[in-house]
């Protein structure tokens, strides 16, 4: 067995969390892929993996052993494509992540377009709404939404956010249209945990504007605030594009807006260092032009 095939099994293993899944993965059978695990860990003198009867886990080591392996076998496939001219049909499994309501109504869509246009790629999508760690979970590519802090990480700009208070035009209607901050003391306020703090919401560019309230109502996910304020019980906080269709169809109006925060930035993420594969290199020149042209994100 050549040092090639000892990694593309580590890896295998390494992402499946178990032997028998990384012998699906690379299409060996069980014993082979104990045997490599093994020759390589003889070779490195090291434990890569901790083995129960049930779980499989790497060890330190092994967790940053994985990120240069990954990062080797994606050089090598990268080579392989330039080599055979895959480059323009890029094949293989891309691996992807995004926030999730904004995931399934922004990114999906071009998922869809992007796999009918490229069928020799592959995709699996994971929506989640934590900052995933792209070598240790072995992510291509990240939506991310807001401000990045310094990182190893390659960013490409797509749009922004605005941070956004809204209500229903009957609530308006019977409650008054705050005119400043302050005035949402007045009001009845649904918290969404997850974007604002329970008891102050920030106004002004930079944040500085800070209003207490005492929420009577505080729900965790953005689908049920939004719903209870369409229904007319509250003014809420959102993201653009979370109210986007409400906005086009009169159920949800903005209010505050001369008010509100610096816009957040939307950016595709990859990892930096490593060389680009071209199904990558096509994913984000497809997913950029997509997203840079769509109003929710650029109004």
């Amino acid at each position: 067995m050549d040092r090639i095939q000892m990694l593309e099994i580590f890896a295998a293993v390494a992402e499946t969390g178990s032997f028998a899944g990384g012998a699906r993965a690379t299409g060996l059978s069980a014993p082979s892929v104990t045997r490599g695990i093994s020759a390589l860990e003889d070779r490195l003198g090291a434990r890569l993996f901790t083995r129960t009867t049930r779980v499989v886990r790497l060890t330190d080591v092994g967790q940053s052993y994985l990120e240069d392996v990954r990062n080797i076998l994606a050089d090598l496939q990268a080579a392989d494509d330039l080599a055979s001219g895959t480059a323009a049909h890029p094949t293989g499994l891309l691996r992807i992540t995004a926030p999730v309501e904004f995931g399934h109504l922004h990114v999906a869509p071009i998922l869809a377009d992007f796999l009918d246009a490229y069928p020799d790629v592959s995709v699996d999508f994971m929506t989640v709404d934590r900052v995933v760690n792209l070598a240790e979970e072995g992510i291509d590519v990240a939506v991310r939404i807001g401000d990045l802090p310094p990182s190893g990480l390659m960013a490409m700009r797509v749009g922004y956010q605005r941070r956004v208070v809204c209500g229903s035009p009957d609530y308006l209607a019977a409650h008054g249209v705050p005119a400043t901050p302050q005035d949402l003391q007045h009001h009845k306020i649904i918290a969404i945990s997850g974007i604002t703090p329970k008891t102050e919401w920030r106004f002004g560019k930079d944040r500085d504007h800070v209003v207490r309230l005492k929420p009577r109502l505080s729900v965790s996910g953005v689908s049920a605030g939004l719903t209870l304020a369409r229904r007319g019980w509250g003014l809420t906080h959102a993201l653009s594009y979370q109210i986007g269709p409400d906005v086009q169809a009169g159920t949800l109006q903005t209010v505050l807006e001369p008010y509100e925060p610096a816009p957040l930035p939307v950016h595709l993420v990859h990892q930096e260092g490593r060389r680009v594969t071209a199904r990558l290199r096509c994913f984000l020149d497809f997913a950029r032009e997509r997203l840079r042209h769509a109003p929710v994100l650029n109004g």
